[in-house]
């Protein structure tokens, strides 16, 4: 499928589904979570500030979709055992999981490598690339108590191909492009999950413009105008693809 924004969800493509999102208190991570809620999806918003997570919340109850619910995690500080805990909380109030949208992530700075602050640099391993792999590992089991599930990894340009002063940012996204294949090769075979990766482009966000200050922001579409991609991958129309990237523009 090549033009993903030309895809037409049907209005009850989630119904019945449940899907956790990370980073789900701004940007494409909320836009992601009121798309899904609006098609039918219960929604685990996850995020560390929960004020945001709850104007995500308020935003999805006022437009009637089902009650999400809101799990406060800091990425860049949580243990294993904490991804353990997060997933027995899933098992025991849903019993499974039919979608895992990792979108959590800091950019960092524009800097050399040569240069690259050591401390910056863990944090946003730790953010960008660990918390996605123990996240993807303690869920498992949720998922694979789903009949179709499906987890997308949102994933840069950058990742793909890197590019001068985009450091510990566009390893980390490009770390999880090939932990997305692996993933999706290891479970192909005698799971119902798929994994996929999707690179949004540019897009009206505050990261974008701590990125490009000097950019228009009214110039790029917004988060809202291109989920169209998300709904895909996540929802059941995307059966029988994983282990690709794919791009929403």
């Amino acid at each position: 499928m090549q033009n993903l924004q030309a895809y037409q969800p049907a209005p009850d493509l989630l119904a019945g589904r449940t899907i956790l999102v990370t980073g789900a208190g701004s940007g494409i991570g909320a836009a992601a979570a009121r798309a899904f809620a609006a098609h039918g999806a219960t929604v685990v918003l996850l995020g560390r500030t929960i004020r945001k997570l709850e104007a995500t919340y308020d935003a999805i109850e006022q437009s009637g979709g089902p009650q999400p619910a809101i799990y406060p995690m800091n990425l860049e500080g949580a243990a294993p055992k904490d991804y353990e805990e997060l997933a027995t909380t899933l098992g025991n109030e849903l019993g499974r999981l039919d979608g895992l949208l990792h979108n959590a992530a800091l950019l960092g700075s524009l800097t050399p490598l040569e240069h690259y602050d050591l401390a910056q640099w863990s944090q946003l391993m730790q953010v960008n690339l660990n918390a996605p792999y123990l996240l993807t590992r303690a869920c498992l089991p949720l998922l694979k108590a789903s009949d179709d599930a499906s987890v997308v990894f949102t994933t840069s340009s950058v990742g793909r191909r890197g590019r001068a002063y985009w450091g510990a940012y566009a390893i980390s996204k490009a770390a999880c492009d090939n932990m997305a294949e692996i993933f999706a090769d290891e479970l192909e075979a005698n799971t119902p999950i798929r994994v996929n990766t999707l690179n949004p482009g540019a897009v009206r966000t505050r990261m974008r413009n701590m990125a490009y200050p000097a950019e228009d922001p009214t110039s790029l579409p917004t988060a809202d105008s291109l989920m169209a991609a998300w709904l895909w991958l996540i929802g059941p129309d995307s059966r029988g693809h994983t282990g690709q990237h794919f791009d929403a523009q």
